[in-house]
């Protein structure tokens, strides 16, 4: 199916969960789909949701600027399931719907385990990753190391000026310091997003990675940084990163421009979650405490995942 546009807004509306409750179910008639069941799993760059009468997710961007990645995922879905590698299938589309100037995707469900992956189930995934090519017709993006955290500063006039002019003075020391780095790992396809919450536990014990929408081509490290980082907040046990780290082969800990990608890492986390502000009191005090803590990286990162 080709691109749906929908002409009734120039912008889409604020991208809370009842706006997206109004999106995925004008998405749902579209194409005919039961969604009075639906279920909000997430609300973050996107929204999240669990159609169980379906057997569908849906994923819905926050505008329309998010609809290369979108498109981006589908293709990277139809690559790595062609690659015998396990991943979510998409909904039978060729290119994402337009609704409310947001694109939505639709994905099979992946029945699996309540319990969370861990990290030593990640490692072989991400090493399995690494390792495949590319196809040229995948015309993967160059992975920016930064995000869209450059984007997200600019657009917090909810926060005071004095917490945005020290994240951009962050970001500005960042960049400087990441241009300097010497990267001990070869290019390749990354995930982009590379933590446990986007690995499924099926019953079968197989795992599956889902959430594509960062796939890029870049350093391999910045895949691997993400589960370093998480180890010395103290999400992963010593034994899981062990098993993380025999997998895939290599030990981001032992690099000495880990620290870099791991403050990178802090700011994106940080800037990510500060689109939430309002959302709820936990998340609210979250914000803060992250925000408080980036300035000192000597700290104890007490943050709680989201």
């Amino acid at each position: 199916m080709s691109i749906t546009l929908d002409h009734d807004s120039l912008s889409p509306p604020p991208f809370t969960i009842a706006s997206c409750q109004a999106t995925l179910a004008r998405a749902c008639d579209t194409l005919g789909l039961r969604h009075e069941d639906a279920s909000l799993i997430r609300l973050g760059e996107n929204a999240i949701f669990h159609l169980a009468q379906e057997g569908l997710i849906a994923r819905i961007s926050r505008n329309r600027d998010k609809l290369g990645d979108a498109i981006k995922e589908l293709r990277v879905a139809k690559w790595l399931i062609a690659s015998d590698f396990d991943t979510a299938e998409p909904y039978d589309l060729d290119e994402p719907l337009i609704v409310d100037e947001r694109p939505v995707t639709f994905w099979h469900y992946v029945e699996h385990d309540s319990a969370k992956a861990t990290a030593n189930q990640l490692g072989p995934v991400l090493r399995a990753l690494h390792d495949l090519k590319p196809p040229e017709w995948l015309d993967l993006p160059c992975h920016e190391m930064f995000g869209r955290v450059d984007m997200r500063i600019e657009s917090f006039h909810q926060y005071s000026e004095a917490d945005r002019a020290f994240l951009r003075e962050r970001i500005r020391e960042l960049r400087e310091a990441y241009a300097q780095l010497s990267f001990p790992l070869e290019r390749c396809a990354i995930h982009g997003d590379a933590h446990v919450a986007n690995l499924l536990r099926r019953f079968d014990g197989r795992v599956t990675l889902i959430d594509l929408e960062s796939f890029a081509y870049g350093h391999p490290e910045a895949d691997l940084a993400v589960t370093a980082a998480e180890k010395l907040m103290g999400w992963h046990t010593d034994d899981a990163y062990t098993g993380f780290v025999r997998a895939y082969g290599f030990d981001l800990l032992d690099w000495d421009g880990f620290p870099t990608i791991r403050a990178i890492g802090e700011l994106k986390q940080t800037t990510w979650l500060m689109q939430n502000l309002g959302h709820n009191a936990s998340t609210d005090a979250e914000i803060y405490r992250r925000l408080d803590d980036l300035p000192h990286p000597e700290r104890p990162r007490d943050w709680t995942p989201k």
